[in-house]
């Protein structure tokens, strides 16, 4: 599988110690594309190398990893790799429990066919919502951050 890199201990994305998993792929920077102007937080992740990595190593880590209690998938865009995206959180179910949080720029109507598939594993938690330059951050409850953008929640799926 390819991602663009693995953060450890990651106390900024959820509200539990979380090994954040960064996906490589945006196919139509849509954030950019609504607004009109380039607002993409993760450029600069664009012009980073690709990783190559095998699923099973990606668990092997977050298993072996005695202070992470939640994994956090993130952008680029985490649903634009969904066959790895799917494949990593059948492994990973395989071993553990543990929350999985996805964010992604899309809305639920944009991926609700794929939301249906995930509601099958205990613990996903997705953060829908495109990002929206200049307005006031809030608190979302579920994941004990704040999000960057009004149209931008939280919701535990399964």
């Amino acid at each position: 599988m390819l991602i663009k890199g693995i953060i450890f201990c990651d106390l900024i994305n959820y509200k539990k110690p979380s090994m954040v998993v960064e996906f490589p792929t945006c196919k139509n920077f849509k954030c950019d594309r609504d607004c009109g102007k380039q607002v993409c937080q993760n450029m600069p992740m664009v012009l980073e190398p690709n990783i190559s990595i095998l699923v099973q190593d990606i668990v092997k880590k977050y298993m072996e990893d005695d202070m992470c209690h939640a994994i956090v998938f993130q952008g680029l865009e985490p649903f634009d790799s969904w066959s790895d995206m799917y494949f990593l959180i059948q492994m990973l179910r395989k071993q553990t429990n543990d929350d999985i949080v996805i964010y992604t720029g899309y809305t639920e109507e944009e991926i609700k066919d794929k939301v249906y598939l995930l509601d099958l594993f205990p613990n996903i938690i997705i953060k829908y919502g495109r990002y929206i330059p200049d307005q006031k951050p809030h608190y979302d409850e579920i994941l004990g951050v704040n999000l960057a953008s009004d149209n931008q929640y939280a919701e535990k799926i399964s």
